[in-house]
């Protein structure tokens, strides 16, 4: 058995590796323009300096436009199912992830805020789209902790009752900023992202949501066996001298992190956090140290993928990935509802 279970793990990270490699060439070959194999690797040729000349429409198509995109997506969709790993464990609750809990709506929010021009001119100045879109998720998240928590205990049913409250309150404040809006031209980008898109994908936004995705993925690895031993209950966790409190908050302050960059990036895109981290568990069991970089690949493949779909499914035109994603998990999210909870 002990030869088995390394060569059955080395074979599902082949197989993901495959996976993400196939959803990636998928990503930049489908779209409005579709390009062959031959053509995506006359435009890698040429950036790596081998040819000395590409079709100059071919290479602003794929290495200007699609293959970040492929990337901001790979990098938000392994973020929001490393998030969903952390915020299952947090609160012990299968159905826990950043939409459901109201976490992307107080992101989107935050950005809201900012973006539509209703902070002062002063704060405008040195708060950024992400940090304005992590306070927001900050806001919700502690929102919801706070009306959960009676004393020490933490009911994850309150818990998930006060996300979907506080989720409609902060869309109806988001919604309310749009229509009171002192800039008009900016509300139709906003309304087609907080449906969620990676149509305005450059080099540029990149690298922080793909920084943070590795950087959270990487420290909650390292942090398997604290997390593991969490996911039984506080009490055992602390009877193994897991300073439990401490960790609670570093979870808090971590997820609203990886949300609030994953809405600033690319909107609000919900059930990544819940189908990802389910099917993974399915995968590859329960075990952090194995569970939550496989959720980080599985995150990247599916969003890719989705985002493949939302630009190809109507003929020259592109969907919000969002109707994607929620087409996938409300039917996800009513099984659980079923198979879960009493």
């Amino acid at each position: 058995m002990s030869e088995r279970v390394p060569a059955r793990r080395v074979f599902l990270g082949l197989l993901a590796l495959l996976m993400l490699t196939s959803v990636g060439f998928a990503g930049l070959r489908f779209g409005t323009i579709d390009l062959t194999f031959g053509d995506i690797w006359d435009v890698f040729l040429y950036r790596t300096g081998v040819t000395p000349s590409v079709d100059p429409m071919f290479d602003r198509v794929i290495w200007q436009l699609r293959l970040p995109r492929v990337l901001l997506a790979g990098a938000v969709g392994a973020g929001l199912s490393v998030v969903g790993v952390a915020m299952q464990t947090l609160v012990r609750n299968p159905l826990a992830e950043p939409y459901i809990l109201g976490v992307s709506s107080g992101a989107s929010a935050g950005a809201a805020v900012l973006y539509l021009g209703f902070l002062p001119a002063g704060a405008a100045g040195f708060i950024t789209l992400p940090l304005a879109a992590f306070l927001g998720s900050l806001l919700a998240l502690g929102l919801a902790y706070g009306v959960a928590r009676v004393g020490p205990v933490l009911s994850t049913t309150r818990l998930l009752l006060a996300g979907v409250a506080i989720a409609a309150l902060l869309s109806a404040i988001t919604s309310f900023l749009i229509f009171a809006s002192p800039q008009p031209e900016k509300l139709q980008t906003l309304l087609f992202w907080l449906l969620g898109s990676f149509s305005s994908a450059r080099w540029e936004f990149v690298p922080l949501p793909l920084i943070c995705t590795v950087l959270g993925a990487s420290v909650l690895t390292l942090w398997a066996r604290p997390l593991d031993a969490l996911l039984v209950g506080e009490e055992p966790a602390q009877s193994l001298g897991i300073p439990v409190e401490t960790l609670k908050r570093l979870l808090i302050a971590g997820t609203a992190l990886l949300t609030g960059v994953a809405v600033a990036s690319a909107g609000v895109i919900g059930f990544v956090g819940l189908i990802v981290p389910h099917a993974t568990r399915f995968l590859v069991g329960v075990t952090h140290r194995r569970l939550v970089p496989s959720a980080a690949l599985g995150g990247a493949v599916f969003l890719i993928l989705a985002d493949v779909v939302a630009r190809t499914l109507l003929a020259g035109r592109e969907l919000p990935i969002g109707i994607i994603t929620a087409v996938c998990g409300v039917p996800f999210f009513l099984l659980l509802l079923r198979s879960r909870l009493p």
